[in-house]
């Protein structure tokens, strides 16, 4: 049986800029990506701690370190410049395979700077 299980998770992102006008997705500094083991265009979960929104989208790799973590089209309704928000990315695994696995979580400062990797 598969069950699907958390795989990453960007912990405690600070939104930079929301676009109305862009036809849709989260961009997300590409170093962030990398280092959460998220693809570009792999669909994501986003909680909003500040609104309590929870939505769906996929992610658009950004400027390398530059921090950017961005709610595009749509999704910018979901929340403002300065809101803290969880990215959650899941994968389905085998039962036999899930007592070993661990999740990647990266922890970001208030600038979206990673402040470690667990």
């Amino acid at each position: 049986m598969l069950r699907c299980i958390l795989r990453a998770k960007i912990h405690i992102a600070t939104v930079t800029e929301s676009n109305l006008a862009y036809e849709g997705s989260i961009t997300i500094d590409e170093a962030i990506l990398k280092k959460a083991g998220i693809l570009p265009y792999e669909q994501v979960m986003i909680s909003n701690l500040n609104n309590g929104e929870r939505f769906e989208t996929y992610v658009i790799p950004g400027r390398k370190n530059s921090g950017e973590i961005c709610l595009n089209g749509p999704t910018a309704r979901k929340g403002v410049v300065g809101d803290k928000v969880i990215i959650f990315c899941y994968s389905y695994i085998e039962d036999g395979k899930i007592g070993r696995f661990r999740p990647k979580i990266v922890f970001l400062n208030d600038s979206n700077k990673i402040l470690k990797v667990k």
